[in-house]
């Protein structure tokens, strides 16, 4: 009987073996099939991307979705965002001088300013970086003024994602025709100092 035993021990350690194997096995397939989904699906939305993007139905990444303008009510007054007021080291380098800016942004829609609210830390860096490559000739005359604003109004839409390219000069002297994307309409309609001072 002792044999018997032996042999019925042995038999249940090879059983034990085999299905430590088949264990083991079983688990390097299920990862390698739920890797190799996970892979496929991956694939399949990157396609699916390149082909929207390949059709024009998509805007590429960089880009915002399209805005278009809302009709406002003419009894309806335009939604204002006051900032608080800047005050920034100029670029000048033969003296230390600054300016202190107060500024309000005329908003499309009270919809929009509430939006743009959230991204407030983002906008005022934006802001504070035009300003502080500024010179005080580059912002004492009119013209350096509304340039200034137009920069301002491009860039504090930015960090919600809405580029707005300018044409240079040099773009607009060439005579070359370029494929350029649609304008994308800039919900900023008006950038309004309420303090302008440089010292």
């Amino acid at each position: 009987m002792s044999a018997a035993a032996a042999s019925a021990e042995q038999t249940v350690a090879k059983t034990k073996k085999g299905s430590k194997k088949l264990w083991i096995i079983l688990g390097v397939v299920a990862v390698l099939v739920v890797g190799g989904a996970g892979g496929f699906l991956v694939m399949q939305r990157r396609a699916a991307a390149a082909a929207e993007s390949d059709d024009g139905t998509q805007a590429s990444a960089h880009a915002a979705p399209a805005r278009k303008p809302i009709k406002r009510d003419a009894h309806t007054p335009p939604s204002y965002l006051p900032l608080e007021p800047f005050v920034v080291n100029l670029a000048d380098r033969d003296s230390d001088r600054y300016a202190q800016i107060g500024l309000t942004l005329e908003i499309e829609d009270a919809k929009f300013a509430d939006e743009m609210k959230a991204y407030m830390p983002a906008i005022r860096n934006a802001i504070l970086m035009i300003l502080s490559h500024k010179t005080a000739a580059d912002m004492l005359g009119r013209e350096g003024k509304e340039l200034l604003a137009a920069e301002i109004a491009r860039e504090a839409v930015r960090p919600m994602g809405i580029n707005i390219e300018v044409e240079s000069d040099e773009d607009s002297t060439a005579g070359k025709k370029r494929h350029r994307a649609a304008p994308v309409y800039n919900p900023v309609q008006q950038v309004h100092f309420s303090s302008f001072i440089v010292q």
